[in-house]
């Protein structure tokens, strides 16, 4: 039996001037009469398909601040959708207003390394998405060039799937699968060589883009280069042939696989609260993610 299709995602909070559209497993979005779009990053955490009994403090502040920081040095690669940080007092400091998007149905994914759902899609046919890779790589590799490998929208509470660039022709015509492969590569580029300056490796990262409706620009929008859309793992760890130290939630993806939590994540129940001192070592990385990148303290 597995976990419902993210049953346990909360209805998003209401708040002042503003209609609820849609509540995901981290963040709410909602709209202004004037089309504007209000995104607030919640402090839910999820996993294995499971929305948590218990939130990370501080932890949609930190997704927000590390994304506008992000936006700032991409802009000029590619235009992006926040338009302000004036929002209502309940969300301030995780929400923006945004520019609507009509959003592209694909995840662009750039990967640099080797993990994940890349690494069993290699270790089964050599190729991730359809890019041939050398043999002989491991959990961890550096590939001898970043690819784009595409996945998939998944309805809430599944998972997306990986696809090839021709699924992505077909999606969208061959014209702007081109240019998504292009930006999110010259995006991902940019992103490895400032990180890997500040003593991070991103792996890999996910990227969404819409389009402007007024000017059809492609828009890069959602969150950005956080360690909830990437893979980061320090620089002076990193070392290919096993799993790396990572900034995200392997601290709550381990405890609950333990034998600590006393859950069996193939049970269908809920997973239970999260133990203090799991919550406390996962925002320290959140945060230790954003001040290194950022080379600002987080208050």
């Amino acid at each position: 039996m597995t976990a419902p299709a993210m049953a346990n995602v909360p209805p998003a909070p209401t708040l002042p001037g503003v209609t609820a559209v849609y509540s995901g497993k981290v963040r709410d979005l909602y709209e202004y009469p004037d089309g504007r779009m209000l995104f607030v990053a919640s402090d839910r955490m999820s996993a294995y398909d499971w929305v948590l009994p218990t939130t990370i403090p501080d932890k949609g502040r930190i997704l927000t601040a590390m994304t506008l920081w992000w936006f700032d040095q991409l802009a000029d690669l590619v235009p992006h959708h926040a338009l302000s940080v004036e929002v209502p007092d309940a969300v301030a400091g995780r929400a923006m207003v945004a520019q609507r998007l009509e959003m592209f149905p694909v995840e662009c994914v750039a990967r640099g390394y080797l993990a994940g759902s890349g690494l069993s899609d290699y270790q089964a046919t050599g190729a991730v998405c359809g890019n041939s890779l050398p043999a002989g790589l491991v959990d961890g590799s550096r590939l001898p060039e970043a690819i784009f490998t595409p996945a998939t929208k998944a309805d809430l509470g599944e998972h997306d799937e990986n696809v090839d660039f021709e699924a992505v022709v077909k999606t969208v015509g061959e014209a702007d699968a081109e240019a998504l492969r292009a930006l999110t590569l010259q995006v991902y580029a940019r992103a490895e060589e400032i990180a890997r300056g500040r003593g991070i490796i991103v792996a890999d990262t996910k990227f969404e883009f819409g389009r402007h409706p007024k000017t059809s620009e492609i828009v890069l929008a959602d969150e950005v280069l956080t360690p909830d859309s990437s893979r980061f793992w320090p620089a002076d760890l990193w070392e290919p042939g096993h799993a790396q130290p990572s900034f995200d939630k392997q601290y709550v993806r381990d405890w609950l696989t333990s034998p600590a939590s006393g859950w069996d994540r193939h049970s269908g129940e809920a997973p239970p609260p999260l133990p203090n001192d799991v919550v406390e070592r996962t925002r320290d990385k959140y945060v230790e993610a954003y001040e290194r990148l950022t080379g600002q303290q987080f208050e």
